[in-house]
């Protein structure tokens, strides 16, 4: 039950940051900097769970059978679970900010942003994608 809440309360405070993001154009800078602090909660979150949370398993990270055994229990699932929201969602707020300094319209960043937090580096990669036509759109010939 307590992972079940950690889970909860981890899961939708990443939302309201999302949130923030897909609202950015109304204050960006606010909601940038909302967003990196929701991620640094996070942060914190993923070093507390670390330490409370973590359940030894005897696996490593040499070999997919290590990993696979390390996330063989639901706190250490947890613990990478938090690692993923804390990183995708820094990810985000680079996006939005990123976005507003090559000129990339807020509306085009949206859709990378659910993906980015969905599947993570599909998000940054179509981000990157509209961003370099973008830039490229506007360079001087």
């Amino acid at each position: 039950m307590q992972l079940e809440m950690i889970y909860l309360g981890c899961t939708v405070l990443a939302m309201i940051g999302w949130v923030g993001l897909a609202l950015s154009p109304l204050d960006r800078a606010y909601c940038i900097w909302f967003a990196r602090g929701i991620a640094l909660v996070l942060g914190l979150a993923y070093i507390a769970q670390l330490f409370l949370i973590t359940e030894p398993t005897g696996g490593d990270f040499n070999t997919l059978y290590g990993v696979t055994t390390l996330f063989s229990k639901a706190g250490n699932v947890m613990l990478g679970w938090t690692h993923y929201l804390a990183f995708d969602l820094f990810m985000g707020s680079w996006e939005v900010e990123d976005a507003q300094r090559v000129g990339v319209p807020h509306w085009l960043v949206v859709p990378c942003l659910a993906l980015t937090f969905m599947l993570g580096p599909v998000g940054l990669v179509t981000y990157f994608i509209i961003r370099t036509v973008k830039i490229k759109m506007t360079a001087p010939a």
